[in-house]
């Protein structure tokens, strides 16, 4: 039964995201907001905020190994499991400076989370301070040349009641699929013995990652590689600054010792992977990929001690 739940929490998860970035985009269209302002915001917002419903809701419920060991556990999984499908479904090609620059500040979130998670304890002060740097990475990434070009979208526009209701249902979605989540993982950690941290890191990183799993994937099958990469690049900033900035906010979370020793250490080690790829090289083919893959695989076997 607690399997079902967790299921049923994943199905809600992955439709609620998907309802919420279909219709943030359709209000945003509607607005006239530029494309770029869209992906860093409706859409980047929108595909992680299953990972800020359930931590927040993991915190609040007293289970803080399963609010950070979701956002470190996604992160991970974020680069060596979906860069490493996406990779064996269509090479990717490294493009453009720009995805480099936002890989620059995906590295120094990583880093950032050393201090925070050395006091122990991440608390309203240090979230603070995590959402202001989103935000001051926003009106940066805004501001740069190109950014606030707008382009024509030849697609039609829904009516925008269309899309708040599309908001709406998705909202709705995430909160239960969240809630059913964390109810079953905490079940399933509690029966089997198994720590809660490392079902946060494991089961739960994945099911919050699958719009970015969707996302990505199908961008690799389209060819279009920037999306593929700049997806991953753009959540893991989200994950950091946003996800554990709020949810420290709301809920003051304390960090257990394994975190600071071996799962962020992790964190920080194939963030620099991924950074030191898009640096060196014109493709991420599909030895890379299953270099990634086998890292992965690595990572859930040594994470379970």
């Amino acid at each position: 039964m607690d399997w079902v739940i967790l299921l049923g929490g994943l199905v809600g998860l992955l439709f609620g995201g998907e309802a919420l970035v279909r219709g943030s985009v359709g209000i945003a269209r509607r607005l006239a907001i530029a494309p770029l302002l869209i992906g860093l915001t409706v859409v980047g917002f929108g595909t992680s905020t299953p990972e800020l419903l359930v931590s927040v809701d993991a915190a609040l419920r007293g289970v803080p190994d399963i609010a950070i060991g979701n956002i470190v556990g996604s992160n991970i999984a974020n680069i060596l499991l979906i860069v490493g499908l996406s990779a064996l479904v269509w090479p990717i090609r490294v493009l453009g400076g720009t995805l480099r620059r936002d890989t620059g500040v995906m590295m120094a979130a990583a880093l950032v989370l050393i201090p925070v998670f050395w006091l122990g304890a991440i608390g309203r002060l240090s979230g603070a301070v995590l959402v202001a740097g989103l935000i001051a990475y926003l009106v940066w990434a805004y501001l740069r040349p190109g950014a606030g070009k707008a382009e024509d979208d030849p697609s039609p526009m829904v009516p925008l009641w269309q899309s708040a209701l599309w908001v709406a249902v998705g909202l709705v979605a995430l909160m239960l699929g969240a809630r059913l989540l964390v109810d079953g993982a905490v079940s399933i950690a509690r029966g089997y013995g198994v720590s809660e941290a490392f079902i946060g890191l494991t089961i739960v990183a994945v099911g919050t990652s699958l719009p970015e799993l969707a996302t990505s994937l199908i961008a690799a099958l389209r060819r279009q590689s920037e999306i593929a990469i700049g997806n991953i690049v753009g959540s893991n900033i989200f994950n950091v600054f946003g996800i554990l900035g709020v949810t420290a906010v709301i809920a003051p979370i304390p960090v257990a010792p394994r975190f600071l020793t071996f799962d962020l250490p992790v964190m920080i080690a194939v963030s620099l992977v991924l950074t030191s790829l898009l640096l060196t090289r014109p493709l991420i083919g599909r030895g890379v990929g299953v270099a990634l893959l086998a890292g992965y695989a690595a990572y859930v076997w040594a994470a379970q001690g």
